[in-house]
């Protein structure tokens, strides 16, 4: 085996073994096993309660599992010392599901705020990558306006320039389309798409959207009672799995629409077409 062939990285970013969860006598997560590809948009579905925002903290490391690996670029996070860990955590960002700004900070100082963190970073080259992450997503100008003059839709793409202000490998998505309307919903789904195929972002998206999801998804998982089923959008809706089909038709009015929308959209994705 050739150096370069040793040293190439798992097509895998993120690998879950055997990993459970538990809050007392409840187990969130029994026994997991999942794996979520390199590069490429992975979203999580799943009914309340079928663990999938705990699954995020259990990547992220912000809680340990009850039993099982976590591991990240092959790294164990729950067996990590504080050191090891927050190199990790160097790599990967989190956009929570309210967005989890500072209410009393600025928009400019909120983004600001994770690079201050890094000894050595020049105010120059924050404010340069400030400035940068709002215009990446359309919101130049508003450096000065506090998280509560801003509107839902506003939020959430402040919260995803401030994940990516730090350029991470692995992005970690918690409910980022929820409280929105339908033109916001598309615009974020239209960024995360975006930052996915310009810089290559790995995505753990965590989401009830189910239109979004058979939009931009490279794989879904989806975590239903007693198992787990992945798959494509289009195989998972050209499949005959009444069970997911009962679960995504809660939410398409049109299976068959949205079956050609997906196998399109593939299409366009495999031979680099614009964002929906």
């Amino acid at each position: 085996m050739s150096t370069d062939e040793a040293s190439e990285p798992s097509p895998y970013h993120v690998e879950l073994r055997d990993l459970t969860m538990a809050f007392g006598d409840h187990r969130v997560i029994d026994g997991l096993d999942c794996s979520f590809r390199r590069g490429k948009i992975t979203v999580v579905l799943g009914g309340s309660g079928s663990g999938k925002s705990t699954l995020l903290r259990l990547i992220a490391g912000l809680v340990v599992p009850t039993a099982g690996s976590v591991l990240v670029d092959g790294q164990d996070v729950p067996r990590l010392g504080r050191a090891a860990l927050a190199e990790t955590r160097r790599h990967l960002a989190m956009m929570f599901q309210g967005g989890a700004l500072l209410d009393s900070l600025s928009v400019y100082e909120n983004l600001a705020l994770p690079l201050r963190e890094r000894r050595g970073t020049r105010e120059a080259a924050i404010a340069d990558a400030a400035h940068e992450g709002l215009e990446a997503v359309g919101l130049e100008g508003i450096d000065d306006l506090l998280p509560g003059a801003l509107s839902g839709g506003m939020v959430k793409r402040v919260a995803l320039a401030r994940a990516l202000i730090g350029h991470p490998q692995l992005l970690l998505c918690d409910e980022p389309f929820s409280g929105l309307d339908p033109l916001s919903t598309k615009l974020i789904e239209a960024l995360l798409v975006r930052v996915n195929r310009e810089l290559g972002v790995t995505m753990v998206v965590v989401s009830h959207h189910v239109p979004s999801t058979l939009r931009m998804a490279d794989e879904i998982v989806l975590l239903l009672p007693r198992r787990v089923v992945r798959g494509t959008p289009a195989e998972l809706l050209a499949g005959d799995d009444r069970e997911v089909h009962r679960f995504l038709d809660e939410t398409v009015d049109d299976t068959s629409d949205v079956l050609a929308h997906a196998a399109e959209y593939e299409s366009e994705r495999a031979v680099g077409g614009g964002a929906p």
